[in-house]
């Protein structure tokens, strides 16, 4: 391991919180080092940039009237950040010490001692692990109804869940879609009363109760239609759809800070009520990993703003 350097600023993951706070960190000649993380023996697929390194045409980022796929909206965020003096590492972060400062954040190949830390590690969006469900991501399966139901237009499409989430997918699919399936495990849902009957009195929205995706079905144009199992009966049936949207929760990647930040029941890092400060000083969180709600793009840029600012004016306070 290479001797350790200490700097002002270091950011825990990438993605628009990331890159945000680091645009914003450089650009107050802090110097800031970014983490951007990569795949790892858990999550094999998961690449630098977060979530937006899986979506193909984003059209709801403010300034892309002709939209922008999210790959190349990331490597805009990253060489923004690149720009005004960010460096970047392409790597995880494997340890953290937050007992003492400098913090000590250790990376797969470079460790860092840091005055403050930003954490934008992100959420990851729970699936099905269905078959044809990878092959038909984004390409009429999604994790996001707020994201891709602009594309299903006057079409047919289904969601998976019982919850809040699944609800309040399936209340705004019914807004732009032809209609909405909710297909759910069980014969009752989880969701709350108000989230209940908003989607049960909504005339565009039917349930199938005690079922299960079996198989998600397409084409090369992409998905049609889905095989769903009756988990009583045991029978199945083919439902024709060309969007299947999975509500089942997100896991929060905070692995890193078990023990040592506190969160919520879920998992999501805790943050002080209009800030991004964490319960340890000079520590900051931004983006999905603390925001279990909007999970958007502006969102998530906009609290990597917040925690830029927090930490530089937390740097002055404390005479750095």
């Amino acid at each position: 391991m290479a001797e350790e350097k200490i700097n002002k600023v270091t950011i825990i993951g990438s993605g628009p919180a990331g890159y945000t706070a680091a645009i914003y960190a450089a650009r107050a000649n802090l110097q800031p080092v970014v983490f951007a993380g990569g795949p790892t023996l858990d999550h094999p697929q998961r690449v630098p940039g977060g979530q937006l390194m899986v979506t193909t045409d984003v059209e709801n980022y403010p300034g892309f009237p002709e939209a922008i796929t999210g790959p190349e909206l990331m490597e805009r965020f990253q060489k923004q950040a690149e720009r005004f003096g960010t460096v970047i590492h392409m790597e995880n972060v494997v340890k953290v010490d937050f007992s003492q400062r400098p913090f000590l954040i250790q990376g797969e190949s470079v460790s860092y001692r840091s005055e403050t830390v930003i954490i934008s590690t992100g959420a990851t969006a729970k699936w099905l692990g269905v078959k044809g469900e990878d092959a038909y991501k984004n390409r009429g399966v999604s994790a996001c109804a707020t994201c891709d139901g602009a594309f299903f237009k006057n079409q047919d499409v289904l969601v998976v869940g019982g919850g809040d989430t699944a609800m309040e997918e399936a209340t705004y699919l019914a807004k732009i879609v032809k209609h909405v399936t909710v297909i759910h495990r069980r014969d009752t849902l989880r969701a709350s009363k108000v989230m209940q009957e908003r989607a049960l009195q909504n005339p565009k929205i039917s349930f199938l109760w005690n079922s299960a995706v079996e198989e998600v079905l397409g084409d090369n144009k992409g998905m049609n239609g889905a095989v769903v199992r009756n988990l009583k009966t045991g029978d199945s049936q083919l439902i024709k759809a060309t969007g299947l949207f999975v509500a089942i929760g997100h896991t929060p990647n905070t692995e890193l800070f078990q023990g040592v930040l506190e969160t919520h029941q879920g998992g999501y890092l805790k943050t002080v009520p209009g800030s991004t400060r964490t319960n340890i000083e000079g520590v900051f969180a931004c983006g999905d990993v603390q925001d279990s709600y909007y999970r958007q793009a502006i969102t998530a840029a906009g609290t990597g703003c917040m925690a830029a600012i927090d930490a530089e004016r937390w740097l002055i306070e404390h005479g750095e």
